[in-house]
């Protein structure tokens, strides 16, 4: 699927990030991709609510048209960049969706910054310290045959289908063939600290309505899902037993469906919009 919209700039701290925006009508949303993923793995998603909401994509710092090389990838530079981009493209308060890492930054930004956060959808993430494993993100990218010798062969390697295609729409064409946008060096460190420390005072934190996706095949166990709960009352919990990881585009029906129903049960944007517990 093509990318309708237009690409803006936001800069902040000398970080340059790209994010596309397709116009339409209130309230806005915002999707976060995953590690080592990028804006356009959203793009059946965001025509799905075409005609119905305001929907941004943004590439995070290391990705896709974004900063390549930045010299922070901290989850306070995330969390940053989020806010800047919400600011700036004048988009408060956005309902922020957020796959993996993404969602990770989407629920820490959720609680930093409520202000700019009118819900929020956590796809296949977890606060705790101990979902992902730098050592072996750092030999699953290695383990890539870089350079693809053509977008074909990258997307047969990525599973095919419209995963694969999504997987291999984030490479970019060179002299040698396709190759990742993004270092792999960075991508690791992007994760290091989300390996080693627990974010449950944040989770604990957020106010606006949320909703959390679970993958049954993905990184997030029942109990961890349970947990979550738990900890943030009122929340919700939609699971998709027979997906992957990226369910999103591995479900694409069925997960915009679960997305344009939390959406139309959100109050109206003038109306104001109710806390969990």
């Amino acid at each position: 699927m093509v990318a309708v919209g237009e690409w803006r700039t936001v800069s902040r701290d000398g970080v340059r990030l790209a994010c596309l925006d397709r116009s339409g009508p209130q309230p806005p949303v915002l999707f976060l991709h995953g590690l080592a993923g990028h804006a356009g793995e959203w793009d059946a998603s965001a025509a799905a609510l075409d005609g119905t909401h305001r929907v941004l994509a943004l590439d995070q710092r290391g990705h896709g048209r974004s900063e390549r090389r930045p010299a922070q990838v901290t989850r306070s530079a995330y969390v940053a960049d989020v806010a800047a981009v919400v600011g700036a493209l004048r988009a408060a308060p956005v309902v922020l969706v957020g796959h993996s890492l993404g969602g990770h930054t989407a629920m820490l930004t959720a609680a930093r910054y409520p202000r700019l956060v009118r819900a929020l959808v956590v796809v296949d993430a977890w606060p705790g310290g101990d979902r992902a494993d730098p050592r072996r993100i750092g030999e699953w990218l290695a383990n890539w045959p870089v350079p693809f010798p053509s977008y074909a062969d990258a997307v047969r390697f990525f599973g095919g289908g419209d995963r694969g295609r999504a997987w291999a729409d984030g490479l970019t064409e060179e002299v040698d063939g396709w190759r990742p946008r993004f270092v792999p060096e960075l991508m690791v460190e992007s994760v290091r600290e989300a390996s080693t420390t627990p974010f449950w005072a944040d989770w604990s934190a957020v106010r606006c309505p949320t909703l959390l996706v679970r993958a049954g095949r993905g990184v997030v166990g029942a109990d961890q899902a349970q947990r979550m709960l738990d900890r943030l009352p009122g929340s919700e919990l939609v699971e998709l037993p027979d997906a992957g990881h990226d369910l999103h585009l591995e479900r694409p029906r069925e997960w915009q469906r679960i997305l344009r129903d939390f959406l139309t049960r959100l109050p109206h944007p003038a109306a104001p919009v109710p806390r969990p517990g």
